[in-house]
């Protein structure tokens, strides 16, 4: 934590002095700035960041009119918003906890501290319905999100794949908690399912024509290094033994039984893919590119798993 604090008598200067809502965003991106705070988590700067807490805080859409930056805000709007602002700044509470919303892919998601904030790359996959390895003539019916965390995945899969049942996985019962709240707000409830499981346990026999896996991949090392942010998110979620791959090495290991015959399985390891070649050197994963950057995301076939991993 940073030895500066935003004290009483700063707290004070701010009520006082800052009248508007143009004047809040300014004086909050200064302190995000001057306390070195890190930006992962929906941002890449202070100014998004700022904006990103101060309007919804104040029950205002992220895209709130120009003109309306010149509201000023009451004494009580205010207390309410420095509460918010320490705690970004002292804590290092990510911005997506303290307004439990974030977005992926579009769309809006609840989150808090039971879940990994949504920031994967495969919103981009996604998007684009998994072309060009997926055919818009392949019938996709069964998907499984494997460790879905806040269903995040699943629920941006069911809404690109208009036919499609999405059974959305995880090991913990308070992921799936958080799970069940988002997949009630978007009325997926006929079609996205969360279900507890260990990896594939919890789904036994059943087989999916595509299986899109983000799990747990940070190594040890990058675990000691964490900025302090990524410590409000559950290790469950983001660790994964001395490599970062113990959970991908029984996805793969187990993934060719549960994928239809032209199944395709695409997984997430992050900066873990420097460990992928050591551990298998002949596999024959297609990394995949990103426009909107990422990385560390590989696909594989059913046929192409059953005859590296099965031979």
């Amino acid at each position: 934590m940073s030895e500066l604090q935003i004290t009483e008598e700063i707290a004070e200067e701010a009520y006082s002095e800052l009248l508007t809502i143009q004047d809040w965003l300014r004086w909050t991106t200064s302190q995000f700035v001057s306390h070195g705070l890190f930006f992962g988590h929906g941002t890449d700067n202070a100014w998004d960041e700022a904006v990103s807490l101060v309007l919804p805080i104040l029950n205002l859409p992220l895209d709130a009119p120009t003109e309306l930056m010149q509201a000023k805000l009451t004494r009580t709007e205010k207390i309410r918003l420095m509460s918010y602002i320490v705690a970004r700044v002292e804590d290092r509470t990510p911005v997506p906890y303290l307004t439990n919303q974030a977005w992926f892919a579009g769309l809006p998601f609840y989150v808090d501290e039971r879940v990994l904030i949504p920031r994967s790359p495969f919103a981009e996959l996604i998007d684009s319905r998994f072309a060009p390895w997926l055919s818009d003539s392949q019938p996709v019916t069964r998907i499984l999100d494997m460790c879905t965390g806040s269903a995040c995945i699943a629920i941006a899969l069911a809404n690109k794949f208009d036919d499609a049942q999405v059974d959305a996985v995880d090991i913990s019962y308070d992921a799936l908690e958080v799970a069940n709240i988002n997949i009630s707000e978007h009325m997926l409830y006929d079609r996205v399912f969360a279900i507890q499981s260990d990896v594939f346990s919890g789904v036994p026999g059943q087989k999916y024509d595509l299986i899109v896996a983000n799990p747990p991949y940070v190594d040890a090392e990058d675990m000691e290094d964490l900025p302090d942010e990524f410590h409000h998110e559950p290790e469950l979620g983001l660790s994964s033994g001395d490599d970062g791959l113990d959970v991908t090495r029984t996805i793969l290991m187990e993934a060719a039984e549960h994928l239809t015959d032209q199944g395709l399985l695409f997984v997430e390891v992050g900066n873990s893919m420097v460990h992928m070649d050591a551990l298998y050197p002949e596999a024959p994963f297609t990394w995949l590119d990103f426009e909107r950057g990422g990385l560390g995301v590989f696909m594989i076939s059913k046929q192409q798993l059953v005859e590296y991993f099965n031979r």
